[in-house]
């Protein structure tokens, strides 16, 4: 499917992309100094990744999203938790490298996982898989690159012995990751279409093509306003419907796409967040200004939201700073008060884990 960017109605355009770009560039600057930057990003992480599967039509639970992301599940983990946290970690790891890297080469490859780039449109989109690895899948790729390196050295092959414990420590140190949460971080290849079940997915939905027909859009856009181009594009994603399964990946790379072009350089865009505040009816509306309209405004929305959340962060902090600035100096409330600015709620179990202290210690 063909994605027409023009014509554009400006007149209607104009003012909602004006207080959008406003709104974005006033939160970037409050945060540029901010003390409490850390955790209202940490905060938006969690309320974006729920607000993403709330457009979906699932409900996640706030509470949940933070135990499971602790590793401290009350109930067995939902499919739609599991996704959810799936948006976490990669709103995480978009924010965590440099703001151009999700819509580079290099980060188009890690992201897909299975190396296949545009190279005409090269740097301009990147999306993620959202299959994790399997435990066998790491371990079977472990050992194919071990052997190419005993090859490379031309090692000769060990002994019975020395292969069983090499195979324990490596089930050791993948245990250590899972439990420190940095399994999460690996990210696989999409499944190849002779693969994948004919159950579940379209065999000929080729992801490939649609992917560089968004890219198009991309490059086509490039003389926009940043918060226009941000509205046509997370419109395009929707409208070429470019991966089967995986919906929530387009406001993400639209996120990165505002902080590479510097309009949100201290802080990654909730996009899914400001479009919750907005009535499905616009958001899906036939009319296609109408629908830029409210995109527009998604985003305005969502940096509004960020202020609001910002002050009441401050202002918290500034009453838990006076509380305890009569305690003694090795008293760990300071630390307490980092660690609450970055959760929506927090358990005795996380405080202890995340302080270092008794189980009675974080109870008081």
């Amino acid at each position: 499917m063909v994605y027409k960017v023009e014509p554009l109605d400006l007149n209607a355009l104009f003012m909602p992309v004006a207080a959008a770009t406003a709104a974005l560039v006033r939160l970037d600057e409050r945060l540029a100094h901010s003390p409490v930057r850390e955790g209202w990003t940490e905060r938006q992480h969690f309320a974006d990744a729920a607000a993403t599967l709330w457009l979906e039509g699932e409900l996640v639970h706030l509470e949940d999203l933070v135990l499971h992301d602790a590793h401290m599940n009350i109930r067995m983990p939902t499919h739609e938790l599991t996704r959810a946290h799936a948006v976490l970690r990669v709103r995480r790891q978009i924010l965590a490298n440099r703001p151009d890297w999700a819509l580079s080469i290099d980060g188009l490859r890690q992201l897909t996982g299975n190396g296949k780039a545009n190279g005409a449109n090269s740097g301009q989109g990147g999306i993620a898989s959202a299959f994790p690895l399997t435990q066998d899948a790491v371990a079977e790729r472990e050992d194919r690159h071990m052997e190419a390196q005993m090859k490379q050295r031309n090692i000769t092959a060990p002994d019975e012995l020395t292969l069983a414990l090499q195979g324990v420590d490596a089930a050791l140190e993948r245990s250590e990751k899972v439990l420190d949460g940095q399994m999460a971080q690996t990210r696989p290849g999409r499944l190849s279409t002779s693969e994948r079940p004919e159950l579940v997915y379209d065999l000929d939905w080729d992801e490939d093509q649609r992917l560089a027909e968004w890219q198009e859009v991309m490059g086509k856009t490039r003389s926009l306003p940043a918060a226009l181009r941000a509205a046509i594009l997370i419109d395009a994603w929707g409208d070429i419907e470019v991966l089967q399964r995986a919906a929530w990946l387009g406001p993400l790379l639209v996120a990165a796409l505002l902080r590479q072009d510097g309009l949100a350089v201290h802080h990654l865009p909730s996009c899914s967040l400001g479009a919750k505040q907005i009535p499905r009816e616009r958001r899906r509306a036939r009319d296609r200004t109408e629908r830029l309209v409210a995109l527009v405004e998604a985003i305005g929305e969502a940096a509004k939201l960020g202020l609001k959340d910002h002050d009441r962060l401050m202002l918290a902090r500034a009453q838990m700073v006076r509380r305890v600035g009569e305690k003694r100096t090795s008293s760990r409330l300071p630390a307490l008060i980092g660690f609450v600015l970055t959760r929506p709620l927090i358990s005795s179990g996380m405080v202890q884990q995340a302080l270092k202290v008794s189980k009675q210690g974080a109870l008081n």
